[in-house]
């Protein structure tokens, strides 16, 4: 079926109410409807969903969804089905009765092309399922589409081993994928497309520039006094609003102070019982809720236009972490701050968590159980097998896999040619090098904490985009502006981009004499920073690997 820019843009307007598309989304929906992979990267709140649900009523058959979180898959479906006038969207997830489940296959599987569901939304461990994979390969598949895809990556911020089976998906349905995700920096995009074997794929990347979020980082030397400044300076903010924390108990504790100041306040944490997260999150959308004290189990998919800031008590793990997490103020465009409580002493627990590397016993013991099978094994049996968390097994299963050890179907693993204490070795190897990115990417999140210039610019320079002039709204801005004495949207005036005399051009490919090949990713005063292959993030002096003759350009 040929589906036109004209039927698209209709769709659009009938349906949705939709007039005019945003910039990149009929560009990207009609690569959808030609049949061509996407990865589509924008923040939400920017028009994701319309890149698939578009095509997907246009085209004839029906769009599978995977989503992470059944919320979130209940909202989509909702939204879909109000804007539709009828049922089009169904959920299939752990949380709903078998007499559901049973409805939703029977609408999704329904012989009239009129009569037939357009959407079923699922869970990534419901693909897992033998029943589920043997419904969806005699289904009538439109799409294929892959919601918070940066989960796939083990470079992402929120990894999750269950995504990992995504790419034996993908080859069983044979259908055009669309991924999305809200950030992902280069390293990350590439992963995606790697393991969800994406062919060619139309890549859309832009509005990562969040002009009306004001940018701040109050620095802190005793933890003491960093956690009075918080539960002191929250108060006094316009409502409602989000804190992050690292650690369950920090949620608890600040979400008790901040109550004891007369604020409805509420923690949420995965250890909370998932009807007590559900009401959290239901209280928050309904602004029964001044602030949510939160690790990173809250905020994925959530669209609240309204949240005027989002404070961090501690640094996150790196600045695609942060860069989400405060991308949940302000989505209605009206003013929203973003500020990050820092001490350095800080930056020991996530390093900590960026040091995760599982034994070599372990991998020892998977190898031999892959081994010792005659052909394939799948994740589930290697589960019962060995008796792994699902999280550990995928863990080493991803490890032994990415070192070559190893070879992946839809049937299951195997285990390659290699010998035990080769495959071990690989997989130590190709860990330690993960662990240097990981660790690089603290860094990275400590250097925006500690930067003196326009934090804006290290931001979007971090996701591979150029601003040449200071943003004039944040914190760095506007004490430049009051040492020069001039209003902070007139800083650009004083910064004049001097991009064409860079020695490196940013973005371009350059190799290292000891890192190998890496991309420039942004310059701040004498340094610049490369993102390599194999060792992450490096920040050099500019002076040094013009001197040394350290870096050289890559052609491609």
């Amino acid at each position: 079926m040929n589906v036109t820019r004209e039927t698209l843009i209709r769709t659009a307007s009938e349906v949705f109410g939709w007039e005019t598309p945003r910039e990149g989304q009929l560009e990207a929906m009609t690569a959808v409807a030609q049949g061509r992979d996407v990865l589509c990267v924008m923040p939400t709140g920017h028009g994701k969903s319309a890149v698939y649900q578009v095509p997907a009523l246009a085209l004839p058959g029906v769009a599978v969804v995977i989503s992470p979180l059944v919320a979130l898959q209940r909202d989509q479906a909702d939204a879909i089905n109000a804007a539709a006038g009828r049922t089009r969207a169904y959920v299939v997830n752990s949380g709903q009765s078998q007499a559901q489940i049973n409805d939703a296959w029977a609408a999704v599987e329904d012989p009239d092309e009129e009569q037939r569901a357009k959407f079923l939304f699922l869970a990534p461990e419901q693909v897992a399922k033998e029943d589920v994979a043997q419904r969806l390969k005699s289904l009538d598949v439109s799409l294929l589409v892959i919601d918070e895809a940066h989960c796939v990556s083990a470079w992402g911020h929120d990894f999750r081993p269950d995504y990992l089976q995504l790419g034996a998906l993908v080859q069983t349905l044979g259908k055009p994928v669309v991924a999305l995700t809200a950030t992902a920096a280069p390293p990350v995009r590439t992963e995606i497309a790697g393991v969800l074997q994406l062919k060619d794929p139309f890549l859309i990347a832009q509005g990562f520039d969040r002009p009306n979020l004001h940018l701040a980082v109050r620095m802190h030397v005793e933890s003491e006094d960093k956690r009075r400044a918080v539960v002191d300076s929250v108060p006094d903010l316009e409502h409602p609003g989000l804190v992050y924390v690292a650690t369950r108990k920090e949620a608890e504790q600040y979400a008790e102070d901040l109550e004891k100041a007369g604020l409805r306040a509420a923690a949420f944490h995965s250890g909370r019982p998932s009807g007590e997260r559900e009401d959290v999150h239901r209280r928050f959308l309904a602004d029964e809720l001044d602030v949510v004290v939160a690790t990173t189990a809250f905020g994925m998919g959530i669209d609240k236009p309204n949240v005027r800031y989002v404070v961090h008590a501690g640094i996150p793990d790196s600045v695609d972490s942060y860069y989400q997490e405060i991308g949940r103020g302000g989505r209605d465009g009206k003013p929203a701050t973003a500020i990050l409580h820092y001490r350095p002493e800080d930056l020991g627990l996530r390093r900590f968590f960026a040091s995760n590397r599982p034994s070599d016993d372990d991998l020892r013991q998977l190898f031999a159980v892959l081994r010792a099978q005659n052909g394939t094994i799948s994740q589930a049996r290697l589960r019962e097998t060995l008796n792994l968390s699902a999280r550990k097994l995928a863990g080493l299963l991803n490890l032994l896999y990415e070192a070559g050890a190893v070879t992946a179907s839809k049937k299951g693993y195997k285990a390659g040619t290699m010998s035990p204490d080769e495959a071990v070795s690989a997989a130590a190897e190709y860990a330690e090098r993960r662990e240097n990115i990981d660790q690089s990417r603290v860094d990275m999140a400590r250097q925006y904490a500690e930067t003196s210039g326009c934090r804006r610019q290290f931001l979007l320079g971090y996701f591979g985009e150029n601003m040449p002039d200071p943003c004039g709204n944040c914190d760095n801005c506007e004490k430049a502006a009051a040492a020069a004495d001039v209003a902070p949207e007139d800083l650009a005036e004083l910064s004049p981009d001097d991009a064409a005399d860079l020695p490196f051009p940013l973005q371009s490919p350059v190799t290292h004499t000891e890192w190998g090949p890496g991309v420039v990713m942004s310059y701040e005063d004498e340094t610049v920073t490369v993102l390599f292959e194999a060792e992450g993030y490096k920040t050099l002096s500019v002076d040094l690997v013009l001197e040394k003759d350290l870096l050289q350009p890559l052609n491609q």
